[in-house]
C-alpha cells in the first residue's frame, strides 16, 4: 500500500525531509486550498521516530496506511498500530510515533485547523 504520492504530489504540496522521515502537506491555509483543515502524509523510516510534540490549536487524526508503529501519548500510554488502525489525538496532548517495522510506515494525518501549530521538545 502507498499513500498515493504519485497521484497526490501536485505542484501545490509542501514537503519537509528529516532524518526520521518526511512530512508532505496536501491541504491547508499555507497551500491556499483549505480554510478549515490541514491534510498530509507522514513517512517514518524503519526504526525511526518523530520527535515528541503537541498541537496547541487543533486535534489530529492519524491513520496507518502502511507498516507498524508504536504511538505514545498520555492516557492510552503506548499502543501498537498497523494498517487501517486510527488514533485521535486531542489538542495539547504530547505524543509521537515510532516505526517498529522493517519498511517505511506511511501515515495519513488530518488536523482540525488549516493553520496547524506544533510545539516540540
Amino acid at each position: 500500500m502507498t499513500c498515493n504520492i504519485q497521484v497526490l504530489m501536485q505542484k501545490h504540496t509542501l514537503k519537509s525531509d528529516f532524518d526520521w522521515g518526511s512530512l508532505t502537506w496536501f491541504a491547508g491555509r499555507p497551500l491556499g486550498n483549505s480554510n478549515d483543515m490541514t491534510i498530509g502524509c507522514c513517512i517514518l523510516k524503519p526504526g525511526q521516530a518523530n520527535p515528541r510534540h503537541y498541537h496547541p490549536n487543533c486535534s489530529e487524526i492519524l491513520i496507518v496506511m502502511q507498516g507498524r508503529i508504536e504511538h505514545t501519548g498520555p492516557g492510552a500510554g503506548t499502543v501498537m498500530l498497523s494498517v487501517g488502525d486510527t488514533v485521535t489525538i486531542p489538542a495539547n496532548v504530547w505524543h509521537h510515533a515510532t516505526n517498529i517495522g522493517e519498511t517505511e510506515a506511511i501515515l495519513f494525518i488530518a488536523f482540525s485547523s488549516a493553520d496547524r501549530q506544533t510545539v516540540g521538545e
